[in-house]
């Protein structure tokens, strides 16, 4: 009994024995790695870079490519390891190796480059330029082309996220919406991308398309730049494809285009208020006919499309007409047909708006039309008008002014009254008159308030008798500074002068009566000569002085007698 204990216990140390010899493989999880960060380093210096994933243990070795790592710090979802400097630059994958199993990332995640050449910290930066342009497909009314761009990086460093907008007002985006992500650009490589573009509108008339390019990006640290680019797309109507470039119009289309040549007004000034008739000379400039010609006013769109005309299809009713408004008849006017080179003349009725301030006002006019094969052209143009705000005075007596005799001076009392709505502003006023002479003949006026007035008492002494006209001149500058006049002109009746009566002191001895000279006129010869048929005395008394001495020169009344008759 006693042999068979010591016989069953030294078999159970003999197997204990034997499992402390023999080793034992440990069971772990796999390894996962789900992300790597940085994912670009420089190869100038070392680098740490951090895996991220799950299943690590302290058996993990770490290389880059077919290069080890030394690894740092570790645990079960995170290793840190030291990538040394020196390595080749290039796209390497990161894996972890823990007894047999081995994690690695999805792809190459981890990218080596070169150290960015020495230069002044203000001028390192990426720069983006556009190395080549190419279109495919057919430039024409409602067809896709394909604009292949490529970018290069000229500047000196790497750009990063990297975008391209594409905007026009004659192309429509399609597919990406105007919108590429580029994405990561190195310094001195080229990246293409290609936009593709429906053609909405009609190309009549145009040379080429244009279409803006913005490209927004950033450097390494986070500075961002936009580069914005101007592109041509040549009107070929072909399918093969060109380099965007400004281009002339191809000899072999045929076009038609209105032109205004010259306009005018048959009022001149235009004033608030003022109903005048604007005449326009319209030429088509183009080298095919013009037909069914819509003249439209203030602006305006046809909204008839594909060469097939609709009725209300012209619209012109969205125009400007705050200043501007038409009178007797809409702002839509029919031309007829034009051909090319030729030329015709056409007229609007307008009113300019009472309220309008003095200015230069420019005016939409759209032409529209069709062309050759029945495509609908609007052709717009603008126009500008001047209006101005001139005085309106008046220029009169402010009372009856004296009689004016002869070489006798007199007042005239002349009053400048401002009829207008608005303050004017006046110059100097001038008096003239055609005979005679004028004392305090002008004056400044300045300005005047709605229905103010100013006066001027001026002396005016008439050198012969009958009506006179005074020319009244008052000068100011207009509302574009250019200088004007106003002219008035007023009536006066000047009355003939008379002889002062002269005392002779010789009649008589000196002290006598006196007599009166004065000279005959037609109605004294009139009243003698009814005299003469009464019978009575009808000659003219002559005076006469002592001793009989006769002087005709001289001519006087002299008193007749009660019913006295003869000389």
């Amino acid at each position: 009994m006693k042999t068979t204990f010591f016989r069953t216990t030294s078999f159970a140390m003999l197997l204990a024995l034997m499992l402390t010899v023999i080793p034992v493989t440990p069971v772990y999880a796999a390894p996962l790695i789900s992300s790597v960060n940085p994912t670009q380093i420089v190869n100038n210096v070392d680098t740490t870079v951090t895996i991220t994933g799950s299943g690590f243990d302290d058996t993990a070795q770490v290389a880059l490519g077919a290069t080890p790592l030394l690894r740092l710090t570790q645990s079960g979802t995170e290793i840190t390891a030291l990538v040394p400097a020196g390595v080749a630059e290039g796209s390497y994958a990161v894996t972890v190796t823990m007894g047999v199993d081995i994690a690695t990332c999805d792809s190459p995640c981890v990218r080596v480059v070169a150290p960015a050449p020495t230069i002044p910290s203000g001028f390192v930066r990426p720069q983006i330029v556009i190395n080549s342009t190419k279109v495919t497909g057919d430039v024409q009314t409602g067809g896709n082309i394909n604009l292949r761009v490529s970018l290069n990086n000229s500047g000196t460093s790497t750009a990063y996220n990297a975008q391209a907008v594409f905007t026009s007002t004659d192309l429509v985006p399609t597919k990406t919406g105007g919108v590429i992500a580029v994405g990561l650009i190195d310094q001195g490589a080229d990246v293409g991308m290609v936009q593709s573009f429906y053609i909405p509108g009609s190309l009549f008339g145009k040379g080429l398309l244009v279409v803006d390019l913005a490209v927004t990006y950033y450097d390494y640290a986070g500075t961002a730049y936009t580069d914005k680019f101007t592109l041509s797309v040549p009107i070929t109507g072909g399918g093969g494809g060109g380099a965007p470039a400004a281009t002339a119009t191809p000899t072999g289309v045929k076009s038609s285009q209105l032109v205004i040549s010259s306009y005018s007004a048959d009022v001149d000034p235009l004033q608030p208020g003022e109903h005048f008739a604007l005449k326009l000379t319209v030429q088509n400039v183009g080298n095919a006919k013009a037909q069914r010609i819509t003249m439209i006013v203030g602006g305006g769109s046809s909204g008839s499309s594909g060469g097939t005309p609709q009725p209300g299809g012209v619209s012109g009713g969205g125009g400007d007409f705050a200043n501007f408004a038409p009178v007797g008849a809409s702002n839509v006017q029919s031309l007829g047909d034009l051909a090319a080179g030729d030329s015709l003349q056409a007229s609007q009725s307008l009113i300019v708006n009472v309220n309008t301030a003095p200015g230069a006002y420019p005016m939409r006019i759209t032409f529209s039309y069709l062309n050759d094969k029945n495509e609908v052209i609007s052709d717009e143009q603008v126009i500008t008008l001047l209006v101005y705000s001139l005085p309106s005075v008046d220029v009169s007596f402010y009372r009856l002014p004296d009689a004016f005799i002869v070489g006798k001076p007199g007042m005239l009392p002349i009053q400048v009254v401002n009829l207008g709505r608005r303050l004017s502003v006046l110059g100097n006023i001038k008096v003239s008159a055609s005979s005679g002479f004028i004392e305090n003949g002008s004056s400044l006026v300045g300005s005047l308030d709605a229905g103010g007035y100013f006066t001027l008492d001026s002396m005016f002494t008439p050198e012969q008798s009958g009506p006179q006209t005074l020319d009244i001149l008052i000068e100011y500058v207009d509302d574009f500074n250019q200088p004007r006049t106003l002219t008035k002109t007023l009536e006066i009746e000047v009355m003939e002068g008379f002889i002062e009566p002269t005392p002779d002191p010789s009649f008589g001895g000196g002290g006598g009566e006196e007599f009166f000279v004065e000279e005959e006129t037609t109605l004294h010869k009139i009243f003698r000569f009814i005299k003469g048929l009464f019978g009575l005395d009808s000659a003219w008394p002559v005076w006469q002085a002592p001793g009989g001495n006769t002087q005709p020169e001289f001519e006087q009344t002299v008193p007749l007698p009660a019913g006295g008759k003869g000389g």
